[in-house]
């Protein structure tokens, strides 16, 4: 059996801003998610009223509530009125006030890296597969269905993703084939903190695979809370609320003498911060990077985002030390990531000649298991 995890970081449409190369991307990115957490103040402060106007300025909807990158939705009252000639005027006193919010446009990712992201899955060939930032059902089936197959690939047989917490369309789905068959699901959107606070960022689903053998299955695709536009005190926390919240989940199922489970995906932290200790640390999870067959290719290095650096481990595969013990090959597959110039750092595909080529920032983590 063949279990890989891949952040194809959209596979149709993403984050308009995310298409910038300059600090453009990771300015919008922070204003949007800074804009909405202070539309959620009881009362707006005159600090407050005075950031906000500095972020609509930033985020160029001064004049509309359409700009280059973002839109302001709004379902009840307003936030803001702007008067002819004259500076914007915030005119709620707080979120009581109205109700609506700010989110990113979105633009077809570029149809190079489409087929290559499908390039990369048809490469890979795993019998199970997580995904990590699709839009939803329909997009991945449909990528399954003609994007891996206009490249001379297998579509998968099954696919599943439950919408998540996330409104821009970046969850956690599933994929599979060979007779790997999704038996039963098990979501946890709703799972909250002691405070009532939602745990998942997206969601962290609980999917029961039945191999040919019989043999059952847990695989627990993730993504955690991202550092992008900035890793402050409530996006490390959040992290950590994540990590226990697996762990949990983890200690759940071994507890019912399952001993067949899989948690992976993109956890946005590296194997020695704080933030996922609870995983990595606390639990007798074993990271497949430590196996002996474990191989990186053609670059020495365990990073699975950008050019690879051990600094940027942020994706894994996780296995229950009865998975551990039957692995029998591992590695990264990263030939559909940007390599550097001059030289590579690895072979890539022959079409990507710029960075908006690439299937993904991301590389593929991977295991073969004698089950």
């Amino acid at each position: 059996m063949k279990i890989a995890a891949f952040n194809v970081e959209n596979l149709f449409d993403r984050a308009k801003a995310f298409n910038e190369t300059d600090n453009t991307s990771t300015k919008i990115i922070s204003g949007v998610a800074e804009l909405n957490n202070l539309f959620e103040k009881e009362i707006y402060s005159a600090t407050d009223i005075k950031r906000i106007k500095a972020l609509f300025k930033i985020l160029k909807l001064e004049k509309s509530d359409t700009g280059e990158f973002v839109i302001l939705r709004k379902i009840r009252g307003r936030i803001v009125k702007r008067p002819r000639n004259k500076p914007l005027e915030v005119v709620a006193e707080g979120r009581k006030s109205w109700i609506g919010w700010v989110e990113l446009k979105t633009a077809p990712v570029n149809e190079i890296a489409v087929l290559n992201t499908g390039r990369v899955i048809r490469d890979v060939d795993a019998d199970i597969l997580a995904v990590i930032e699709a839009e939803n059902r329909p997009s991945l089936n449909q990528f399954s269905e003609y994007i891996i197959k206009k490249v001379q690939g297998t579509p998968y047989e099954q696919v599943m993703l439950i919408d998540g917490n996330d409104t821009r369309g970046i969850d956690v789905g599933i994929m599979t084939k060979n007779n790997y068959a999704i038996n039963t699901i098990k979501s946890h959107i709703y799972d909250t903190t002691n405070s009532g606070k939602t745990i998942f960022s997206r969601d962290s689903p609980e999917f029961e695979i039945l191999t040919p053998s019989g043999a059952k299955i847990i695989v627990i695709p993730n993504h955690f809370k991202s550092k992008y536009g900035g890793n402050d005190a409530n996006s490390k926390a959040k992290r950590l609320s994540q990590s226990k919240r697996v762990a949990e989940i983890y200690e759940t199922l071994i507890q019912k003498d399952l001993e067949n489970i899989i948690v992976l995906g993109d956890l946005n932290d590296t194997p020695d911060s704080d933030e996922l200790k609870p995983l990595l640390q606390d639990t007798n999870l074993k990271d497949v990077t430590e196996h002996q067959s474990f191989n990186p290719g053609e670059f020495n290095g365990v990073g699975t985002y950008a050019l690879g650096n051990d600094s940027n481990k942020i994706d894994y595969l996780l296995l229950s030390p009865n998975l551990f013990d039957k692995v029998t090959t591992s590695g990264l597959f990263r030939k559909g990531a940007w390599a550097g110039t001059r030289p590579k750092r690895w072979e890539t595909y022959s079409d990507i000649t710029k960075k908006i080529h690439v299937a993904s920032d991301h590389h593929v983590i991977w295991a073969d298991i004698n089950i």
